[in-house]
Formats: C-alpha cells, sequence, structure tokens
C-alpha cells in the first residue's frame, strides 16, 4: 500500500552510484501482484494502467494477481509467473521489497521491482516517489485558498513525507494559517477518515487533504456536500468535482511502469533505490479548478517550473 509513499533513499537516477545495473535482456513477460484491488480506481487502478501500457508498447504478455498481501501467496504467484515465462514483476507497494529480497536469490531470471521500498539484491529495484515536494505545492494552493484560516489533513500513517510537505507549503503561502493533521491509521479505513474529517469541519477547517488513496474519494464527496475545498491524492481527482478539488498531488505511477519497463528492455534498469520526482515527469499538480484565481496559478507554476530546472523549493 501507501508505503507507496515511505521513507525513500535519494539518489539520482542516471547516476551509477544508485545501485548495480542488472542486465537481463529483453523484456519477455510481464507480472503484476497488488495487495488488494485493481478496482479501486485510485492506486491499484495506476497499476494496472501501468501494466497495461507495457501490455501496448513490448507487444508482451501481462499477468497479474490481487490480493497478495502474504508472504505464502507471494511465493505462489511468483512461481505460478516463473512457470509461464515472467522475466519482470512489479510488486505493487512497499511490502513487496521484503517479499522480493527474500526471493530474488531464487529466481534469478526475473527482476523484481517494489514501490517505495528497501530493494537490497542485484535483481530487485524499489521505485521511490518524492512526495515531501508535491505536497508542498499543493499545501501552498490549501494556504492561498482558505478562507478561515484553518487546513486540515487527514493522513493515513505519520511517516508519510507529503504530509511534512504539505504543512510547511501551506505555512509559506500564508504564515497565518493554522494547519490540522489528524491519522487515520489505515490506508483504507473510510468510516474512520469521515468521523475525523468531521471533527476537523466542526472546528473550522475548510481546505481538507485526505493523503491516503483508499478513503479519499469518500472524503472528497462529503466535502463536496459542505460546499468546502479538497486537495486531492495520487490521481487527478478534477472529476469528481471542479469546484470542490482546487488541484490535485498526482503521482503517475502507469507512466513510471513504463519508464522502468522500458529500461529493462534496454540493459539498464538499476538495482537499488532509485528516487523520482517533478524533474522525471511522473509527479506533478493536477488541473485546477476555476476557483483558483489564474494569478496565482501561474506565480506557482513558475515556481514548480524553477524546482524542476533547480531542485530547491521556494522556502529554500
Amino acid at each position: 500500500m501507501w508505503t507507496r509513499f515511505g521513507l525513500v533513499l535519494f539518489c539520482l537516477l542516471l547516476l551509477s552510484g544508485c545501485g548495480h545495473s542488472f542486465h537481463s535482456g529483453k523484456i519477455q513477460k510481464v507480472g503484476l501482484l497488488v495487495p488488494e484491488t485493481i478496482n479501486d480506481q485510485v492506486w491499484g487502478t495506476k497499476g494496472y494502467r501501468g501494466l497495461l501500457k507495457i501490455q501496448s508498447r513490448f507487444n508482451a504478455d501481462v499477468f497479474y494477481k490481487e490480493s497478495m498481501d502474504s508472504v505464502t501467496e507471494v511465493e505462489q504467484a511468483v512461481e505460478e509467473f516463473q512457470q509461464k515465462g515472467v522475466n519482470l514483476i512489479f510488486g505493487h507497494g512497499n511490502e513487496y521489497a521484503e517479499y522480493f529480497n527474500r526471493l530474488s536469490e531464487k529466481y534469478p531470471e526475473i527482476h523484481f521491482v517494489s514501490f517505495n521500498g528497501d530493494a537490497k539484491k542485484k535483481n530487485t529495484t524499489s521505485l521511490n516517489f518524492e512526495a515531501y515536494s508535491m505536497g508542498f505545492f499543493g499545501g501552498m494552493v490549501a494556504g492561498h485558498m482558505t478562507k478561515t484560516g484553518k487546513v486540515s489533513i487527514l493522513a493515513a500513517y505519520e511517516w508519510q513525507p507529503e504530509i511534512e510537505g504539505f504543512y510547511e507549503g501551506a505555512i509559506f503561502q500564508n504564515k497565518n494559517v493554522e494547519v490540522d493533521i489528524r491519522y487515520v491509521g489505515h490506508w483504507d479505513h473510510d468510516q474512520r477518515a469521515i468521523e475525523i474529517f468531521d471533527e476537523a469541519v466542526n472546528e473550522g477547517a475548510d481546505v481538507i487533504y485526505p493523503a491516503g488513496d483508499g478513503y479519499n474519494v469518500p472524503i472528497i464527496e462529503r466535502t463536496k456536500e459542505k460546499g468546502l475545498y479538497v486537495i486531492g491524492y495520487i490521481s487527478d481527482q478534477s472529476d469528481l468535482g471542479e469546484s470542490t478539488v482546487l488541484t490535485s498531488t498526482v503521482q503517475h505511477v502507469d507512466e513510471l511502469y513504463e519508464l522502468a519497463a522500458e529500461r529493462f528492455d534496454a540493459g539498464n534498469l538499476d538495482s537499488g533505490n532509485l528516487s523520482f520526482d517533478f524533474q522525471d515527469g511522473v509527479i506533478t499538480l493536477g488541473k485546477f479548478s476555476p476557483k483558483v484565481d489564474p494569478e496565482f496559478r501561474k506565480a506557482l507554476n513558475k515556481q514548480i517550473k524553477e524546482y524542476k530546472k533547480t531542485g530547491r523549493l521556494p522556502n529554500q
């Protein structure tokens, strides 16, 4: 899951120091393991779309398995994929890094790719999103748009780097804003998320950042009912209500899948932990609501462009 957005080892993708090259040759067949479902319209769906992009781009047979959330299930799935001739497997979450580290030596002909984990073997790679920066720019939008002076983050877990980024961005944009952080304690506890949403709104919050891919859609719907604002999470969620969703902090997981497959097919997908950010085109802000004034949008886009060029956020 959104471990998915865990603490990462920062290293530039193109530097050889990021890991050891694992020259395995061309893509044969590709497998995908997801911890829950490909039909959640957020994280799992994006992984599946990435798999389909690989299928189309490389004319490769692809396979996927859902609800892969235990050692036994993952071991059985990898064995099944190996028998089918799969030589590139994506595990759609950070939990798969540990599984793949254990299994990789048994299957040296397969390259294992996880997300936001710690890949330790020569045929394992972890793709890590630099989530702090997306949170920072999303927080700037919240700080600019709040009318009550109070913004609330509904985080899944305390360690999410986008949470700290959002907080810092909101404060940078509006020194008088109060940023309230509350924790759901899970990626998918809709009811708990709604309960703390109601608490936050009752205490005056008018811009909400639901930073959990399993509960952000119900929170957006509830925000819409209240006539308040929200910053979308993971996907561009403007289609859920352009007057409600000010923008979204978007991670283009599907494009990162394709990028990793391209490098693997060329024999230069590094092992170890690789980091990706705005500069790589796989993190962006989503479509802006017409509620966000054009002058602010223009200024923010300029700051994002400068960040992509220099690697320095506006407060640095």
